[in-house]
């Protein structure tokens, strides 16, 4: 039956009710009531019966009375950015995790023309019990008075000093291991995509100078302006194919940024990797991507998934009050748009871009 076009126009068609579904079976309302609630009682034949009533019937249970009804509505919610992959795929094992245990998620999204209050208060409006945010932007005083309406776990994004459950990776660290990955190919002349504003940007910008000081190359330091975005990476890229020496690798603040990247190296005619190296991070689906294969770092979506529900049934259901920081070591993903560079460095001296062509960012 074509739902969507049944009964208009002569108002003759009702939505089935659970009464319908018990007088198919002939049971009662509660056996069928505890059938589709998933609660023990009814017997198996009794429960296959009922389930097949109300699929013929095409009845679904009406969520919004339910929640009504109930003080609980074991629902968490998640505040998801629509443009970030990575958050997409994280949201996919939220799924999976809340739903092994009986819990459902409400998604509210950022856009454009959506900022993180709106999200949020969509989110507490649906009766949401948890809220996990991934890569909250908002002040850590504001994210705290928020864990005081509904418990609040922060995703991906380090939060100093303030009484919230966070989970994320070490982002200082994963960007190290790239620094380290290239310096051990042999590339001295390493260029960073920045991330823009943020902790999750400041924690990799400082992961990178650190690491690049670590080796020795203080003077190879070069940041340019940038944000999560394609459009940053290919902005990026055309500012160092005007400069007077491509470097020999550039590391993206993440794997969106570092496939604008690549994009504009390909118009260029720059091989990848052949002349220059270049790496991103997150991981996410299009990284993947043969047409990519893009040298990344993982920050394990599948682990911080399950912590993050996790803590919040711990906060819900144990009654936990103390506030808890789950730190996952990120990987290094090696792939193919990173190589030995194609010459050996020529030395500090040389090969560097002007001061007046750079974009410095400090």
């Amino acid at each position: 039956m074509d739902v969507g076009s049944a009964g208009h126009g002569n108002g003759t068609h009702k939505r089935p009710r659970l009464e319908d579904v018990a007088a198919r079976v002939g049971v009662s309302t509660a056996s069928v009531s505890l059938v589709l609630r998933g609660v023990p009682g009814p017997s198996e034949r009794t429960r296959q019966r009922v389930l097949k009533a109300a699929a013929d019937l095409g009845y679904q249970v009406d969520r919004t009375a339910s929640l009504l009804a109930s003080r609980r509505t074991r629902l968490l919610g998640v505040m998801v950015d629509i443009h970030s992959p990575f958050h997409a795929e994280l949201v996919e094992h939220l799924h999976t995790a809340a739903e092994e245990i009986g819990y459902d998620l409400v998604l509210s999204t950022l856009t454009r023309t959506r900022d993180e209050h709106t999200a949020v208060e969509t989110l507490l409006a649906f009766r949401s019990e948890a809220l996990i945010l991934l890569g909250p932007t908002a002040p850590a005083d504001t994210l705290a008075a928020l864990d005081r309406k509904s418990p609040v776990i922060a995703v991906g994004r380090r939060i100093a000093d303030v009484g919230l459950d966070v989970v994320r990776t070490a982002d200082d660290e994963g960007v190290g291991q790239i620094v380290d990955h290239l310096v051990g190919l042999g590339h001295r002349e390493i260029v960073y995509v920045d991330g823009g504003k943020g902790v999750i940007a400041t924690d990799r910008r400082r992961g990178y100078r650190t690491a690049m000081r670590r080796h020795g190359l203080d003077d190879h330091i070069r940041v340019l302006t940038g944000d999560h975005t394609e459009a940053a990476g290919e902005r990026a890229a055309r500012h160092l194919l005007g400069g007077t020496e491509l470097p020999t690798a550039v590391v993206a603040f993440n794997d969106q940024s570092a496939i604008g990247v690549l994009a504009a190296l390909a118009r260029a005619g720059v091989a990848v990797p052949g002349e220059v190296s270049v790496v991103g991070y997150d991981d996410d689906t299009l990284s993947r991507l043969s047409c990519f294969n893009l040298t990344t770092v993982s920050q394990s979506a599948q682990e911080q998934a399950r912590h993050a529900v996790t803590a919040a049934v711990e906060r819900l259901d144990q009654d936990r009050t103390e506030p808890r920081e789950v730190v996952l070591t990120p990987r290094l993903v090696v792939r193919g748009t990173t190589a030995e560079p194609a010459v050996s460095d020529p030395g500090p001296s040389a090969g560097r871009l002007d001061d007046q062509a750079r974009n410095i960012q400090p």
